[in-house]
C-alpha cells in the first residue's frame, strides 16, 4: 500500500496538550461545549463548531461547516497551529493502563481505500458521510486521521524503534490518564518503501471519515481532471498501527423492557438457548457467551459450541450469536441499527454502567460480551463482508488537532 509524507500543520508544542481533543463523533455538543470551555485552543471548536453556534442551530446547517473554517484559519492566524515546513511522517504513540501502541501518522491513498486495499468492516450512515464531506470540503483540509491498522512487519517495528530514540515533539498526558507521545520521522522515505510491502490495511475506527476522505478527494480530482495522479487532494490523513499492539472492547447491549415478560419467564426463555447459571463475575470468561444483568443479580449464558459454526466469520461473532439466539427470538429487537429498544454500550464504560442502567429502570436486562477479536475483524474484512453494528469499541481513542492536512 500507499503511504505518503505531508506537510502538517500541527501545535506549537508549547500547547499541544491544550489543542487535543476527543474526536468529534464519542460527545454530543453539550460534552464538546463543556469540554472546551475556557480553552481557546481546543480543537474541539474544528471538529464541533457547533459549539460556538446558537443551540438552535441545526447540526447541518451551513453556519456549521464555516464556523469549523473559521475556528481552524483563527487557529493558524493566532499561532497556536504551525504548517511545517516540509512534508513530513511522524509517530505516535499512546499509553493506556501500561499498554503501548505505537501508529505511524502519513497520508494513504484515495484509490488505495477504492480497491480495497484499504478494507471495510463496517456500512456507513449516508448522512453522516455527507456532513463530514462537507467538513473536509469547506476546510479544504483532514482535520482528523483515520485509525487504521496492518499486520505488523518487523522492518517497520525497526524502523519504529529508532526513531523513538530522537526526541519528541510532543509529550503529555489528557484528562482521561492516556499517555500521548508524537515523533517526528528523521527518513520518511524509508517508512514508505516499507509500507509498499504492505499488501492492505484495516479501518479498525472512522469508517465515515475515510469514507469522507474519499468521496471529498473524488470530487476534488472531478474539478481537476488535468491533476490525476499528482494532487495532495488524492491522499487523505490516517494513522496504521499493527494489529498485533491493539485492543478491542466490547460492545455492549443494553435493552429497554422485557417484551412483555416477568424475569421469571426471562429466565426460562434464556435457559432453553443455553446452559443457564448464576454468574461469578460480569464479563464473558470467553467466547460464545453472555453475561446479563436482571432483576439485581448477573447471570452467565454458555452456548454449545458445536453450535457454532467458526467458519462463518459473521454468524460466529458474539454479536451476531446474541443478536440471532437473544434479541431477536426473545425480545423482539429488529435491526439494532434502527430499533429503539436497544442500546449500545462501549466497554470502557464497564459493568457498572449496565448494572446502573438496569437498576435506575432506564432499561430492563443488560449484556456483557466477550470482545470481537482482531483476527476476527481481519476475517470479516478479507471476505469483503461488513460487521454488525457496534461490533468494535477500541481504546484509547486517537486525538484530534495534533495533525491537520491541508488539501493544497
Amino acid at each position: 500500500m500507499r503511504l505518503n509524507p505531508f506537510r502538517a500543520v500541527r501545535p506549537v508544542p508549547e500547547l499541544a496538550a491544550r489543542v487535543a481533543a476527543v474526536p468529534y463523533d464519542v460527545v454530543n455538543r453539550a460534552e464538546a461545549a463543556e469540554l472546551a470551555r475556557g480553552n481557546p485552543h481546543s480543537f474541539l471548536h474544528v471538529g464541533r463548531s457547533d459549539i460556538d453556534l446558537p443551540d438552535d442551530v441545526d447540526q447541518y446547517d451551513p453556519r456549521i461547516y464555516a464556523q469549523a473554517r473559521e475556528a481552524l484559519e483563527g487557529l493558524v492566524a493566532r499561532g497556536t497551529l504551525l504548517r511545517d515546513p516540509a512534508p513530513g511522517l511522524y509517530l505516535y504513540r499512546q499509553v493506556m493502563d501500561g499498554r503501548i501502541q505505537t501508529g505511524i501518522v502519513g497520508c494513504v491513498h484515495i484509490d488505495d481505500y477504492e480497491r480495497d486495499v484499504i478494507r471495510k468492516h463496517e456500512k456507513t450512515r449516508p448522512d453522516k458521510e455527507d456532513d463530514r464531506t462537507r467538513h473536509v470540503l469547506t476546510l479544504n483540509a483532514n482535520a482528523e486521521p483515520v485509525f487504521l491498522t496492518y499486520r505488523g512487519r518487523p522492518e517497520i517495528d525497526a524502523l519504529a524503534d529508532s526513531t523513538l530514540g530522537t526526541e519528541p515533539l510532543y509529550d503529555f498526558t489528557a484528562p482521561d490518564g492516556v499517555r500521548h507521545t508524537v515523533w517526528q520521522v528523521p527518513d520518511p522515505a524509508a517508512f514508505v518503501r516499507a509500507f509498499g510491502e504492505v499488501p492492505c490495511a484495516y479501518v479498525a475506527d472512522g469508517h465515515h471519515r475515510s469514507a469522507s476522505a474519499w468521496r471529498a478527494g473524488k470530487e476534488l480530482r472531478a474539478r481537476n481532471p488535468g491533476r490525476a495522479g499528482d494532487a495532495e487532494y488524492e491522499w487523505f490523513l490516517a494513522v496504521l498501527f499493527p494489529a498485533d499492539q491493539l485492543r478491542i472492547l466490547p460492545y455492549n447491549r443494553v435493552v429497554k423492557d422485557s417484551n412483555g415478560m416477568s424475569p421469571g419467564d426471562v429466565l426460562a426463555r434464556l435457559a432453553r438457548v443455553g446452559t443457564l447459571a448464576p454468574a461469578d463475575a460480569p464479563v464473558p470468561p470467553h467466547p460464545g457467551c453472555f453475561a446479563f444483568y436482571l432483576a439485581g443479580a448477573w447471570y452467565l449464558l454458555e452456548l454449545d459450541p458445536a453450535s457454532i459454526d467458526r467458519a462463518d466469520p459473521i454468524a460466529s461473532l458474539d454479536v451476531s450469536l446474541l443478536q440471532d439466539r437473544v434479541l431477536a427470538p426473545i425480545f423482539a429487537i429488529g435491526d439494532p441499527r434502527t430499533d429503539k429498544r436497544i442500546d449500545c454500550v462501549g466497554g470502557i464504560r464497564g459493568p457498572k454502567e449496565l448494572e446502573r442502567r438496569v437498576d435506575s429502570g432506564d432499561a430492563a436486562i443488560a449484556f456483557s460480551l466477550y470482545p470481537t477479536t482482531l483476527d476476527q475483524l481481519i476475517a470479516v474484512s478479507d471476505a469483503g463482508q461488513v460487521m454488525p453494528p457496534k461490533s468494535t469499541w477500541f481504546e484509547p481513542k486517537l486525538r484530534s488537532g495534533l495533525f491537520v492536512h491541508e488539501l493544497g
